[in-house]
């Protein structure tokens, strides 16, 4: 799928945004990896939506912008490219750290949102279950904690070894780490705020994610009123690419109601 790079300013901010794709807007909010490429899931929202996939701060071609320092700054960041792009109706999908940032745009606005989908989305914690530690671990020991195939698992930490990659991987890195080092990948106050996600929201989780552990997919489900769970079996921390036909499949019919 052919798509185009726009740059964003917003208030001094400059974003770099990725978009293909014709239909109603869909804004896709990566992950802490970054994007990249232009996955293949991205391939499969665009044949009925119009989808924007912007780098956050410091990821991708986006710089680090100094009054951008946590996840909060991010939520009101996206709000404000909702208001210039004048994106109304919008569906909006997170993984992980992006899930995290939707939840925080969510909880201040739904204006301009029509539905929410969380993969693997971080943002809470959950007692007696700790999540691993990105920041600790090697991004090759990491790709293979992050998926239950373990061929895929191997080819992920390939990528993260190769030279292509590695700049990019390790600022990627650092800018998450700018929003989620501590407390790690999740903020105290969003919990009790959660029941202000007043739109329909359906959540992806593998079943052995080893990243963001499967019990945080149930207690977002408990805390988002209306919200729906779907647990994906053999499937680890990215649903959305070791199940991807089954993850488009669902969100093609869950947008489209």
């Amino acid at each position: 799928m052919a798509f185009s790079v726009q740059d964003i300013t917003l208030d001094g901010a400059r974003i770099s945004m990725r978009r293909g794709g014709a239909g109603e807007p869909l804004l896709f909010l990566h992950g802490a990896e970054g994007l990249t490429e232009w996955p293949a899931i991205l391939d499969r929202l665009a044949e009925r939506y119009d989808v924007l996939a912007p780098d956050l701060p410091g990821f991708g071609l986006s710089p680090i912008t100094p009054n951008v320092d946590d996840i909060s700054d991010v939520a009101y960041l996206y709000l404000d490219l909702m208001e210039k792009l004048d994106l109304r109706g919008l569906r909006v999908i997170g993984h992980s750290l992006g899930g995290w940032a939707a939840l925080e745009i969510a909880i201040r606005s739904c204006e301009r949102i029509r539905s929410l989908a969380l993969i693997a989305s971080a943002g809470i914690h959950v007692k007696g279950h700790p999540k691993a530690d990105i920041y600790m671990i090697d991004p090759d020991q990491q790709a293979k904690l992050a998926y239950a195939d373990e061929k895929m698992g191997r080819e992920a930490s390939e990528r993260a070894l190769a030279g292509k990659y590695q700049e990019q991987a390790i600022l990627n890195r650092i800018a998450s780490a700018r929003f989620g080092w501590n407390p790690r990948l999740y903020n105290p106050r969003l919990e009790r705020w959660l029941h202000r996600v007043r739109v329909p929201t359906m959540i992806f989780w593998g079943d052995e994610d080893r990243i963001i552990p499967p019990v945080y997919g149930d207690a977002l489900a408990r805390l988002i009123p209306g919200s729906k769970l779907e647990k994906l079996a053999n499937c680890g921390h990215y649903p959305h690419v070791e199940k991807i036909d089954v993850v488009a499949n669902r969100l093609h019919d869950f947008l489209a109601r």
